[in-house]
């Protein structure tokens, strides 16, 4: 069984290394931190039975926005291969949405997804409605 919980500093390596192993946009340790430090509510991660993280979510509100337009922006979402088709990205997507409307009162969230990725494309077009 996985858990989504809010990520706390302690699991910002975890995070780094399931991106390593999954995604090939890649970053530093310090672009987490400036993460966690800024946007604390939104980070998310999936622990598994043994504490083993097996997925994240980046996200932050977008600091140009202009009045009136204030949105979230995930930057990265990620979920380890053994875990993946079980709805953990959806769960973690849901927990940063429910987190950026409740504490920022986002009107809406952005996000860039390769086309070629068609397993993302569909979870975020028809799990998740995005436009």
């Amino acid at each position: 069984m996985v858990c989504i919980r809010p990520a706390t500093v302690d699991d910002l390596m975890a995070m780094q290394r399931c991106n390593l192993l999954c995604l090939p946009e890649n970053y530093q340790l310090k672009y987490y931190m400036y993460h966690i430090l800024s946007w604390p509510q939104l980070l998310h991660v999936a622990e598994d039975y043994d504490g083993t993280i097996v997925g994240y979510v980046l996200a932050k509100m977008e600091e140009d926005a202009q009045p009136g337009d204030c949105h979230g922006h995930i930057t990265s979402v990620a979920v380890a291969r053994s875990h993946r088709g079980l709805g953990v990205a959806t769960r973690l997507m849901i927990a940063t949405h429910k987190a950026m409307v409740d504490v920022f009162a986002a009107e809406y969230v952005s996000l860039h997804v390769r086309v070629t990725n068609r397993v993302a494309y569909h979870m975020y077009t028809d799990s998740l409605k995005y436009e």
